[in-house]
């Protein structure tokens, strides 16, 4: 005789971050796609772009959860994604991907953690767009394409 097939709590929590992941791959796809779209400007510095107003809605969320531990913490995180993006404008492309990858860890870790409060979709979907655009840039970088 079987066990009943019954949801484990891992059930819920993937079923609750499938749909963030989802929309994060198609975002992603988009984000990849920036560049075409913005062609008057070289491709770094769009996704330069990208990488500091993705970091700067984390600011977004610490004022939203209201601690100020939280508030200086993401701050600061968000001014190095800042730097780190000023830097891949005129930099090698594989600080694009630096970025972004990093970026995502940093969504990993607070999916994990719940280090700001009320975010649980964010980090996934988040993650999910930050890892697609790494993985374009790096197969583009092998392709010989510019960003400059």
């Amino acid at each position: 005789m079987t066990a009943p097939l019954t949801p484990s709590a891992h059930d819920g929590e993937r079923a609750s971050i499938r749909g963030p992941l989802l929309w994060g791959v198609v975002v992603g796809a988009l984000n990849a796609a920036m560049p075409l779209l913005v062609w008057w400007l070289p491709g770094s510095t769009v996704h330069a772009l990208a990488i500091a107003l993705i970091a700067a809605v984390y600011i977004g969320f610490a004022v939203a959860d209201g601690r100020p531990v939280i508030m200086a913490v993401e701050c600061g995180v968000a001014a190095l994604f800042v730097v780190l993006a000023a830097t891949a404008v005129t930099g090698p492309a594989w600080l694009i991907v630096a970025g972004y990858t990093a970026h995502g860890v940093k969504d990993l870790w607070q999916h994990r953690t719940g280090f700001v409060a009320h975010t649980r979709w964010w980090p996934p979907f988040c993650l999910a767009v930050d890892w697609i655009v790494a993985a374009v840039v790096v197969i583009e970088i092998a392709a010989g394409v510019d960003f400059h």
